[in-house]
């Protein structure tokens, strides 16, 4: 059966930006859930300082639980060699920062989708940087997983790759046992696109998935989309939810990847109402699964 962890979109202020929660807070709050691990994120306040990082990895095994996935948002299609020859150093950083914490999987992205490039010049950019990135990564037992992301919170531009398409090309241009697919279903509807379209293009490539849901609190994607080309930040018209009350088909969605034999994490972004609410994403999650891997159970 797939292992589940969980991600703290609720406390990304508190814990990445005025410190006002403590990374031991949110070890205690999610380790009372019935989860398997806890998703990390390169830009915690706490985790600037390098040493740091076997710090936490030991407060989270203390709580039985591990740390599977470390989550970061490297920039690969800048235009300048410089920049990106720097974006490629802070990604291997973000794998040095995986592998002190046990992780076995570290985000990567395409980058910014600038306007003054073409599809062919950001995949071949976003490829290279990847690549580049690759061997260091294989060398300490980390898989780079490719998201199917919307917008970096910090980002002018959207994800280069936003587009299925777009992300499929990517994706089919890298070949390496160290890469795979971090699939965001609700990530796909920013994009105005059906998540399950792109999960039948990418799911035997998927080793990892953020399980989430998402809805609109006004207007409809179209709108949403004629907004988020150039505002820094998040999209405001949509929330995320609680997962199996949103927009995603989740009985579609683990039925392809049991049959791809799909058997690795699963992250949930939730609870941003509190963590009742991400209590019961854990407890609809953990139905679904032992519904569609029973005999691992």
């Amino acid at each position: 059966m797939p292992q589940l962890a969980a991600f703290p979109k609720a406390f990304m202020q508190e814990l990445c930006k005025d410190g006002t929660m403590q990374l031991a807070e949110w070890i205690d709050l999610a380790s009372a859930l019935d989860i398997d691990g806890l998703e990390w994120y390169a830009g915690f306040l706490e985790m600037a300082d390098e040493k740091n990082w076997p710090v936490f990895r030991q407060m989270v095994e203390a709580k039985g639980k591990v740390i599977p996935m470390l989550c970061c948002s490297p920039d690969f299609t800048h235009p300048e060699a410089s920049f990106r020859e720097n974006e490629i150093n802070k990604q291997k950083r973000w794998i040095d920062m995986a592998h002190a914490l046990g992780a076995t999987y570290c985000r990567v992205l395409s980058g910014q989708r600038r306007p003054e490039l073409s599809i062919e010049e950001g995949v071949n950019l976003a490829a290279e940087c990847i690549m580049a990135s690759l061997p260091y990564a294989q060398e300490r037992g980390i898989t780079l997983i490719l998201e199917n992301h919307y917008k970096d919170d910090f980002w002018e531009y959207p994800e280069f790759a936003q587009k299925m398409a777009v992300f499929s090309q990517l994706v089919n241009k890298i070949q390496h046992p160290n890469f795979g697919v971090n699939y965001d279903p609700s990530n796909t509807y920013l994009a105005g696109e059906d998540p399950l379209d792109l999960l039948y293009q990418v799911s035997g490539r998927v080793v990892t998935m953020h399980a989430s849901d998402r809805y609109l609190i006004e207007g409809t994607i179209e709108d949403l989309r004629r907004e988020e080309g150039g505002a820094t930040g998040y999209a405001q018209r949509l929330r995320h939810g609680e997962i199996g009350k949103g927009l995603n088909d989740y009985d579609a969605i683990f039925t392809e990847l049991k049959r791809v034999g799909f058997n690795s994490w699963i992250s949930i972004e939730d609870g941003v109402e509190g963590m009742a609410q991400l209590e019961r994403s854990v407890a609809f999650l953990r139905r679904k699964m032992a519904q569609y891997w029973p005999e691992e159970n």
